[in-house]
């Protein structure tokens, strides 16, 4: 059975019968890691060294593998890396040069994935369907999920913009991030997962309700800036990026004043009582 978990922007690891295989949408399909398709096949704890191997060999024959990408996937430290990469075509001919008991089982999973892909562009309901799905079964509420998939399109429109307007390094989408985040809440991503006691796991996962919506207020009224002002590179973006924050920031303190207490919490997902149940 094949289950898919959620990592940062446009990645997920599948599993192929207990082992990840971390994939990437790269040009609208779904490339796959070359070093994890090797370990499922060949059960090897040195994929790296045998993958070297193969296009080493490949080079002696004058035939290079032509079919593979660096793109970037989650490595195990948390971090994006780069990694070879190659879609569904390029992971059917790496398959035929690795002999195994695996590979027709593996060529059917693959199969089914690539087309799940496939139904998804047709209908990009299915992939919101499969999302939400995958969320109950983590055992979030309803409330949270609604708030959670609204945060999505939020997010997606907004690193829309910023890849239109000029952002085009990932560091770039950091920084930008980072803005909002500290003008909204007070601290960076990366304070805000130390706070929550969180490492590899993705933060929006981990926000409660009031986390969600002003989160949600700070990159849409970011979003709404860039299109106001027709704004254009990055220092212009991110003195957006910051003002957007700044009206989510201001309109948290306005609530936290009233309610006598901050919204930011150190609650996450792991140690709540509906994640507890699902350990039983």
């Amino acid at each position: 059975m094949k289950k898919e978990i959620f990592t940062p922007e446009n990645t997920k690891i599948t599993l192929f019968r207990g082992k990840r295989v971390r994939k990437t949408l790269h040009k609208n399909e779904w490339w796959f890691s070359i070093l994890d398709v090797i370990e499922v096949l060949t059960d090897s704890p040195q994929s790296k060294t045998y993958w070297a191997k193969m296009k080493d060999r490949d080079k002696e024959m004058s035939q290079p593998f032509p079919f593979w990408e660096q793109l970037k996937l989650q490595a195990d430290d948390g971090k994006m890396r780069e990694t070879d990469c190659a879609d569904t075509e390029g992971i059917f001919r790496l398959i035929q040069s690795i002999p195994s008991p695996r590979a027709e089982p593996f060529k059917r999973w693959l199969a089914k994935v690539g087309y799940e892909r496939v139904q998804e562009i047709e209908n990009p309901e299915l992939a919101t369907k499969r999302t939400r799905i995958l969320y109950k079964l983590k055992g979030y509420g309803e409330d949270w999920i609604e708030k959670r998939m609204r945060g999505i399109v939020i997010r997606e429109e907004l690193t829309d913009e910023w890849k239109n307007r000029g952002a085009k390094e990932d560091r770039d989408y950091e920084i930008l991030t980072a803005e909002i985040s500290k003008a909204t809440f007070g601290v960076i991503p990366s304070e805000y997962k130390k706070l929550k006691g969180l490492k590899r796991e993705n933060l929006r996962d981990h926000m409660d309700d009031f986390e969600l919506i002003f989160n949600m207020l700070g990159e849409r009224a970011t979003t709404e800036i860039h299109r106001t002002e027709d704004s254009r590179g990055v220092p212009k973006l991110r003195s957006d990026a910051r003002a957007g924050g700044d009206i989510a920031g201001g309109a948290r303190k306005k609530l936290e004043k009233r309610l006598g207490r901050s919204v930011i919490t150190k609650k996450n997902f792991i140690r709540s009582p509906r994640s507890k149940k699902l350990l039983k």
